[in-house]
Order: C-alpha cells, then structure tokens, then sequence
C-alpha cells in the first residue's frame, strides 16, 4: 500500500500542507497544525501484521529500521526516502520495572520509561530525527532551508544540534542565559552549533524563534512544529510494545512546552484506531509549581486559561509560563479522562532523592512526575494495583549540580530529607572499619 501524511489545522478548518511545506500554523485561523496518517490504508494491514512487523524490526541492523521510530515509519513519515533519515539509534528506552520505590507508594506495578537513555540524553532524539530528516529530503528537492532554529531549555538544543551535526545542517539554538545546566549548555556547543544565551527565559527566546523563523531559509524546530510530535509519539507505541501489546492504566508525564503530552496520546490514538489496542490509558500531566499554567487551568474547570511568567525551578526544562501546545494539551487530557497536578520545589527534590536511592538516577523533571504520582496514590486515583507508567525524560548525568547542591544540603527553601555527603576518613583501615560498621549498626541497608 502507499501510505501518506500531510498537515491539518488542529481546530479542524479545511485544507492540507504538505511535511515539506514550510508552515506551521494554519493560514485561515492560526491555530497550530498536526499530522494527519491515511488511516484507511493503513488498516489494509491487520493489528497482527502490524504487531508482527514492528516486532521483527526490534535492534535490526535493516536501515533505517532498528530505531525506535524508524522501526515505525510507515506511521510517522511513510513518504520519507530512507535515504534521507538522519538516525542516531534513538528510542528502543528500557522500562525499569521500580519495584521498591513503588512499594514505598504501595503500588506493585510501577515503572518508569527511560527516555533519556538516548543520544543526547532526552526524549528530544525522538522528535528531532523526524523533523532534521524531512529537512534534509526538502533540501535535496531544492527547499531553501540554510538553517534549522530553536528556543531552548536545554535538550532540545541537545537534540537539534547533533542531529544537524550528523546530517550536515547548520543549527541555531537560543538559550535563556544562566538559567539551564551546564551538561545542556556544552551539548549544542559541542557539536558546532550557533548558540545565543539571551537575557530572557524560555518564553522570551520562544518570541524571538517565532519572529526568526519568518525569516527566508529558516526553519523552526520547535514543538509548535507538529514534525517532532510524530517521532515523539512513538514513546507510547514503545510502552505498549514493551509489555506485549497490553496498556498500562495510567501515564504520568511532565509538562512544560506541552508538544509531548499530545505526542503521547497520539500513539495511542493511533493503536487504538488501527486496532492494536483495545483500550486506553489515563494520563496524568506533572507541573512545576512555579510554572504551572495547565494546572491552573485544570483547577478552573478549562474554563479560564491565562499565560504565567514562569518562576525559577530546579526542573529548568518545563519552566514555561506559556506552553504553545495548550489547546493540543487540553484536548488529550479529556480524551484520556486526563488530570493535572502539581509538585513544589521540595516534593520535585525529595522525590528524585528518594527513586534514586531505589536505584535510578533522575531527572528533577522525572522528580516532578514522580512527585504527582503521591499526591494521585495518596487520594486513591491511582490504586495500589494499577500499572502506572511515569516517563523520565531526561538522563540524571545532565542536572548533576542539581543533585550535589541537594546532598549538600544547598537547595533555598528546605532541608534535604536524604542527604548523603562523603565521609572524609584518614588513610587507616581502622577508621574505614568503624565508619563501615556505624553504618551497618545504626541504619537499614539502602534506606
């Protein structure tokens, strides 16, 4: 079968875009716009074939196929020539099965997705090969793109530097001076991106970006551009893949941009209408309490809606006062009898400390999902028998100066439940000794 995707207008007004139209929001209404798969061709192909096909495609060495989104193509850009993907072997995360640190929430079934075991560290590799691949096609069919843009709290800078760096693309990244981890600034500069340190925060970059990309010969690799939902949303095919076809009850998500939890529901919309799937899950979308727009909107009832000036949090890439994606956002959360919440500074902090000492490394961001997570067990939305999936979205190694300033008891505001500094001992085998067993009498192992 020949299988197709164009644009369409969120808001449902008529006319289609081809991906390799530069446009990003629809001409008649200005609404942003969204890919759109011919699902009737697709169904010519049985769930079981589909199920078969994807899971022959797991690690191949077929390219472009063994990706965790190209394994998918004809779902995501079934037009793309092969030949013009730009693949760092991004997806195929594992699911770490959280047994003990759900245990300490009393659920048996918890995991959590993660996605910043991935190139640059983020789920940001999911939607930057999709968008710097049709790219790369419209530049060899003579599209005159120079450059691809973003605005930036750090991972997508990541993510658009080296994937331009790989398919030979020039890269810009505008980044809010001073207000991301070092980890994320090195990354785009790294791999030779142009890179702008505004005095400003993310929503003031995201201005500038806007007005740039009307510029000839820039495009905007931001989330408003529907091309990154597409490899995003393969994290909810993947989930559903990893645990042999069956949908876990509930996804817990940070939100900051809010591209990703629309890219979420879209996988499993899409499972669903093409039959893989026979149910779907709730979604649970995480906020910062400093910056927490969609909560607040949640808290009305949707019916007032109004951009914030985001306040500084340690989850530093979901600092945004004035998501582009709400009206995407919205619209999964009631599809999904979705809910939001919120974690304050302490919570986001005590959340990561308390999962890493159950065996991950997160991310404050993961924090704050995780954070969510209490409040939804403690209420009884999420039941003690309930598969809960949280997605981590970024790798810990990138925010290790959040996680020193926390064991040492530097994070303003609180003091850290579970600080754990090195003990500064002479060379003396004595001394080790009595250190090792004033442990061992005075404490639980691992607690």
């Amino acid at each position: 079968m020949e299988y197709t995707a164009h644009f369409r207008c969120v808001a449902g007004c008529k006319g289609s875009y081809s991906i390799e139209e530069i446009i990003y929001k629809c001409p008649h209404c200005g609404e942003l716009l969204e890919v759109h798969h011919d699902l009737d061709a697709l169904r010519q192909r049985s769930p079981s074939s589909w199920i078969s096909l994807f899971d022959e495609r797991i690690r191949t060495n077929q390219w472009p196929y063994g990706s965790g989104v190209w394994g998918k193509k004809e779902w995501i850009a079934p037009e793309l020539d092969d030949a013009c993907v730009v693949s760092l072997h991004e997806g195929g995360t594992n699911l770490f099965w959280a047994e003990r640190y759900g245990k300490r929430m009393g659920l048996s079934d918890l995991w959590i997705k993660m996605c910043g075991n991935s190139h640059t560290g983020s789920f940001k590799d999911l939607g930057m090969t999709v968008l710097v691949s049709v790219v790369r096609q419209m530049i060899k069919n003579s599209r005159p793109v120079e450059a691809i843009v973003c605005a930036s709290t750090g991972d997508t800078s990541a993510a658009l530097a080296a994937y331009c760096a790989a398919g030979g693309i020039r890269a810009v990244v505008l980044l809010p001076r001073g207000k991301i981890s070092t980890a994320q600034l090195v990354q785009p500069l790294a791999n030779g991106a142009l890179v702008c340190a505004l005095d400003t925060d993310f929503d003031g970059c995201m201005a500038i970006v806007q007005r740039l990309s009307r510029e000839p010969g820039v495009y905007l690799a931001n989330s408003m551009n529907s091309l990154r939902l597409e490899g995003q949303k393969t994290v909810g095919i993947e989930i559903v893949q990893q645990f042999d076809w069956q949908v876990p009850d509930w996804v817990i998500i940070p939100g900051g941009n809010l591209g990703n939890v629309s890219a979420l529901g879209s996988g499993f919309d899409m499972m669903y209408a093409l039959g893989l799937i026979q149910k779907l899950p709730r979604i649970c979308v995480a906020q910062a309490a400093s910056a927490n727009p969609l909560y607040r909107a949640y808290k009305a009832g949707w019916d007032k809606y109004e951009p914030m000036v985001a306040m500084p949090t340690e989850a530093s890439a979901i600092r945004i006062g004035n998501p582009v994606s709400i009206r995407r956002a919205v619209r999964t959360l009631n599809k999904f009898n979705g809910v939001v919440e919120q974690a304050t500074e302490k919570e986001l902090a005590e959340a990561v400390a308390t999962a890493d000492r159950t065996g991950t490394f997160a991310c404050p961001h993961t924090g704050v999902a995780l954070a969510a997570l209490v409040k939804l067990v403690k209420r009884g939305e999420v039941q003690k028998n309930d598969r809960v999936v949280v997605i981590s979205t970024a790798s810990g190694l990138k925010f290790v100066d959040f996680k020193i300033r926390y064991h040492e008891n530097r994070i303003e505001g609180f003091e850290s439940a579970l600080a754990n500094k090195p003990i500064e001992l002479p060379n003396s085998y004595e001394a080790v000794k009595s250190s090792v067993f004033h442990a061992i009498d005075s404490k639980p192992p691992l607690t």
